[in-house]
């Protein structure tokens, strides 16, 4: 498996050109032990694996066997398990199925093309590097809040308010980040579940983003779209159109917080997805360059 079609070359280009002052500003959530996370993922967890101590009790000192380590040196390891739907994170193709041969996008099914170490396509391994023009869509800010009350359903109406407001144009190769307000309280999830958890993007304005050509799209919170679902027997209607049906790859928890306080509207935004074989997804520690 290859990385997908990374973008045009004019597009990384213009993307380039948009930064003046070379300030680096950082979007991503950090990652730690039993972090906050979906409900339905196993917990983030890190533990150390070998140490110098440990290693010494047990009587397996690192190159003592072979009589050349005088100094004594040492190491520590650890041991990482969890979801890479963790913190800061890219949904690959394969994150989301519908319909009864639980497909996803390119007809890919999880009968056919779902192996006991991963999907065999449309896996982490094919995310490619994200390089060019971000523009922020601050809801609130444009709405006249800090915050968008919990569940608050974004629709075109306030996307297009939130461009109109910052005086910009979204084209079909911008990365699109979309700002709720809710990492203003992260990581205090209590805080978060009491004054904005649910907000996020409804089916028409994630219509809106796929009609301007969007290929990357984010938000400040755990779904990117508004939960509990406005489309009746549709739990997931936003993954379904973006993911399933188009391809446009979501990314989650990603922190705008500091681009909203300075009035940043469009920047260089840079993303490296970690390319695992087998993945639904990948960390990602993206920054936007102005």
């Amino acid at each position: 498996m290859s990385p997908e079609n990374p973008a045009p070359a004019a597009d990384v280009l213009r993307g380039l050109g948009v930064p003046t002052e070379g300030r680096v500003y950082e979007l991503a959530s950090g990652w730690w032990r039993h972090m906050p996370s979906f409900g339905g993922y196993p917990r983030f967890e890190v533990v150390t694996y070998n140490s110098p101590q440990g290693q010494r009790n047990e009587g397996r000192f690192p190159f003592a066997d072979r009589g050349d380590n005088e100094v004594e040196v040492g190491y520590v390891s650890e041991l990482v398990s969890g979801t890479l739907h963790t913190g800061t994170h890219i949904d690959a193709l394969c994150h989301v199925t519908c319909g009864s041969e639980d497909e996803w996008h390119g007809g890919q099914s999880s009968a056919t093309a779902l192996g006991d170490y991963g999907a065999l396509r449309g896996d982490a391994s094919e995310l490619a590097p994200i390089i060019g023009r971000g523009v922020l869509l601050d809801v609130p800010r444009a709405l006249g809040a800090d915050v968008l009350a919990p569940h608050f359903a974004i629709g075109a109406e306030h996307l297009r308010l939130a461009a109109e407001e910052a005086g910009v144009t979204i084209g079909p190769s911008d990365i699109v980040l979309v700002r709720t307000g809710q990492m203003k309280y992260w990581p205090d999830m209590k805080k978060i579940d009491e004054h904005s958890a649910g907000s996020g993007v409804a089916l028409d304005g994630a219509e809106w983003l796929v009609s301007h050509g969007v290929r990357y799209v984010g938000a400040d919170t755990v779904a990117f779209e508004v939960r509990p679902s406005t489309v009746p027997g549709s739990p997931l209607p936003v993954h379904v159109l973006l993911l399933q049906q188009h391809g446009v790859h979501i990314m989650e928890w990603v922190n705008c917080e500091e681009l909203s306080a300075n009035g940043v509207s469009t920047f260089l935004f840079l993303g490296l997805p970690l390319t695992v074989r087998g993945g639904t997804g990948s960390p990602l520690r993206p920054v936007a360059v102005v």
